[in-house]
């Protein structure tokens, strides 16, 4: 009997083994030292573990274009912080705060960290992962004030 039970823990820990992905912290992917705040219309919203992703176009002072991908956190916490399938859609307007990858590519879309979003009301949310060793600049109010 306990070399069945035995069995039956090896073979469920072998065949979850290949499901369990990993987090990367803020520092790994974005730099505290580019921050960035784009204004413009939502695109698209990939509401999708571990991160949510927001997409944004900005249009720039000459006219030109520039999507932004922001992460954001999971599905389940931006719903608990308000953000919602209903009030995030596209076409939205929303200014963003937050940092921009470390690669600095841009082509064709920018990457960044969502850390605060701002609709047209004036209504501003955290949209960032707690925890992940991103600057504490205020956005998350759950951080402590050390």
């Amino acid at each position: 009997m306990p070399r069945t039970i035995g069995f039956f823990v090896a073979a469920g820990l072998l065949a979850t083994g290949g499901v369990v992905s990993g987090h990367h912290a803020f520092s790994a992917e974005f730099d505290a030292n580019l921050p960035i705040q784009v204004k413009g219309k939502v695109t698209r919203v990939a509401w999708i573990n571990p991160h949510s992703w927001v997409y944004v176009m900005e249009e720039r002072e000459d006219g030109s274009t520039q999507e932004w991908m922001m992460e954001a956190g999971t599905p389940n916490t931006l719903l608990r912080r308000g953000l919602t399938r209903t009030i995030l859609t596209v076409g939205t307007e929303v200014q963003v705060r937050g940092y921009q990858s470390k690669d600095k590519i841009c082509d064709p879309v920018c990457r960044a960290s969502g850390r605060d979003i701002t609709f047209v009301d004036g209504t501003s949310l955290f949209m960032g992962s707690s925890g992940t060793g991103a600057p504490r600049d205020g956005a998350d109010p759950t951080e402590s004030g050390r």
